[in-house]
């Protein structure tokens, strides 16, 4: 308990310094998956820790005190008590935190709803008519692809082919999914920031990647890219999937290369490194449940 409940707190800041190397060299996939299963797994774990330790502080409530003095009992203190109220005034602002990140995606995702009001359901294109060239995906059931008429006179022929088997793998892959759970898991804890960073950039290198595969040309798939970011607006829905979004240059240096390779040994890795806080974080639990049962006992 001693030292197993701050670990999972260190070991958060470890994730965030390797994302970078791991959104570069691993496929965009794999890269993705594992960095937001790492991320979503330590940020409970770091939560479950401040609980602990606010928990703790249960050892100093005045009637286990007097009844562990009466019956002649040790007491334990796991926690010094300013480590415990720090740590109950940080769980109250991860609550606030992750709450306001909640209500924020349930604010967008009602918005994005809305431009999709009067379509009929199995209706996956909408067009819109706007000066302003946009193409987004729009997570839901079911999953839209909402292009702007300035988005679509601006791409030649093979390049909307692409725009399009992008934004349809956003959908596919359930990648609005996954930048939720990275969101949230950043709220939690902030440390993961950069972690969010990494897997919103990686979901779009995916749909590149998708993209490319499926107009069967890296080059097209480039030029797309650039000819659209050349022309797009910059108003975003802050949690819609666009087009044009996230490191443009760079994802467009990547399409003029191989695709990265799977490296399961380095997904191996980031996956341990979002394990081991938890493990920690539950063997801290059965050490602080044996403490405050020895004192209640």
């Amino acid at each position: 308990m001693r030292f197993d409940v701050y670990t999972p707190l260190l070991l958060s800041l470890l994730l965030p310094v390797i994302s970078p190397a791991i959104g570069r060299r691993v496929a965009p996939a794999l890269a993705a998956r594992v960095l937001t299963s790492a991320a979503v797994l330590t940020a409970a774990a770091t939560t479950w820790s401040l609980v602990l330790l606010a928990t703790a502080l249960l050892g100093d409530a005045p009637p286990v005190v007097r009844e562990a003095r009466e019956n002649g009992r040790p007491l334990a203190d796991p926690v010094p008590e300013v480590i415990g109220i720090a740590a109950g005034v940080a769980l109250a602002v991860v609550m606030w935190r992750v709450h306001r990140a909640v209500r924020a995606e349930r604010g967008t995702r009602r918005a994005l709803r809305r431009l999709c009001a009067g379509h009929p359901a199995d209706t996956e294109l909408i067009v819109a008519a706007s000066p302003v060239p946009q193409a987004f995906a729009i997570p839901g059931s079911p999953g839209r692809i909402l292009v702007t008429s300035a988005m679509l006179s601006a791409l030649e022929p093979p390049e909307r082919r692409v725009l399009f088997a992008h934004e349809r793998a956003h959908l596919t892959h359930r990648h609005g999914i996954l930048v939720t759970a990275a969101t949230l898991a950043a709220a939690a804890n902030p440390l993961l920031g950069p972690v969010r960073a990494a897997v919103t950039f990686l979901v779009e290198r995916w749909a590149d990647e998708q993209a490319a595969d499926s107009v069967g040309d890296r080059g097209t798939t480039a030029r797309a890219l650039a000819r659209a970011a050349l022309t797009a607006g910059r108003a975003r829905p802050a949690c819609a999937l666009n087009f044009t979004d996230r490191a443009v240059t760079r994802r467009i240096a990547a399409l003029q290369t191989p695709p990265p390779p799977r490296l399961w040994s380095a997904a191996a890795a980031v996956l341990a490194l979002g394990t081991l806080p938890a493990l920690l974080a539950v063997d801290a639990t059965g050490d602080l449940f044996g403490l405050l049962g020895s004192v209640l006992a």
